[in-house]
């Protein structure tokens, strides 16, 4: 038992770091939130201690780690990252309040007040998840469905790299246009930042599709690795935006997959029935 509140001491003091390093970077309004973060598990950490009598050094890799996913990811995620892991914990505190019932109120604050902190915080990304959404999604349908029939009809690595990337990049101004004016048109005043973020996720995503055509000679090798990083592609930002949204990752992933994957099946055998009925060598 002893050895258990140890171990959420070190969990406290370890996210009173990050929480006070990421309050460091942030605007002001969010870095009053993460300050009180910060409070609460510093308030924790001492109330834990009354029980072990012992103090316990933070996790230095575990705060580095964190900080570099805020910088990259957002606060929002590692905020709700750490939220998530507190809930996997339930089973321990449980435990620990039978041994411990003056527990009570640390792991109250943990379920309620943290939570209520955590959604106070408000980033530009996370107000535009569904911009980027929007871009990654058609991005992997259309551009691995083109690809995938081009593989077929033309079956040259660089003649379907290029196709792909002109088409890829026509279609990233496009789509920043198409929602652009779908903002303006709502009201929203962030529509040129929603339209960004779009046509952002949208040009990453080609480049990352569009590559391997650059990198291999076999169209088909070419088509294969264009897949796997597809499915890298849908498997990071679903786990970010499940984490954000709150939603189920598994389920998330394998929608997403089956409807980018399926569509490039279907475009595949087009690009074939096609190559094969206009007779193109």
């Amino acid at each position: 038992m002893k050895n258990t509140i140890l171990e959420f001491q070190r969990g406290e003091i370890t996210e009173h770091h990050i929480y006070r390093r990421l309050a460091r970077f942030a605007d002001p309004k969010n870095s009053r939130t993460l300050l009180r973060l910060a409070k609460d598990k510093a308030r924790h950490y001492s109330e834990w201690r009354k029980y072990t009598g012992e103090d316990v050094r933070p996790d230095r890799w575990k705060i580095l780690w964190f900080t570099l996913l805020a910088k990259l990811l957002g606060i929002t995620f590692v905020a709700k990252l750490m939220e998530n892991g507190e809930r996997g914990a339930q089973e321990k505190y449980t435990r620990v309040i039978k041994g411990y019932p003056e527990a009570k109120q640390i792991v109250k604050d943990e379920v309620e007040h943290e939570k209520l902190l955590v959604g106070l915080i408000d980033e530009r990304k996370v107000r535009h998840i569904g911009s980027m959404v929007l871009g990654i999604n058609d991005a992997l349908v259309e551009i691995t469905g083109t690809l995938a029939g081009l593989t077929f009809a033309f079956q040259n690595s660089r003649l379907v790299g290029l196709a792909g990337l002109i088409t890829g990049i026509s279609a990233t101004l496009s789509m920043g246009a198409s929602e652009y004016l779908s903002q303006r048109s709502e009201g929203n005043e962030e529509a040129l930042q929603a339209a960004g973020y779009t046509g952002a996720a949208y040009l990453l995503s080609v480049f990352l599709l569009v590559l391997p055509f650059f990198l291999f000679s076999n169209p088909y090798s070419s088509l294969a690795v264009a897949a796997a990083n597809a499915l890298i592609i849908i498997f990071i930002f679903t786990f970010f935006s499940s984490v954000i949204k709150e939603r189920d990752f598994l389920k998330s992933f394998l929608e997403m997959a089956a409807i980018s994957l399926g569509v490039a099946t279907v475009s595949f055998a087009i690009g074939l029935g096609i190559r094969g009925m206009l007779g193109v060598k």
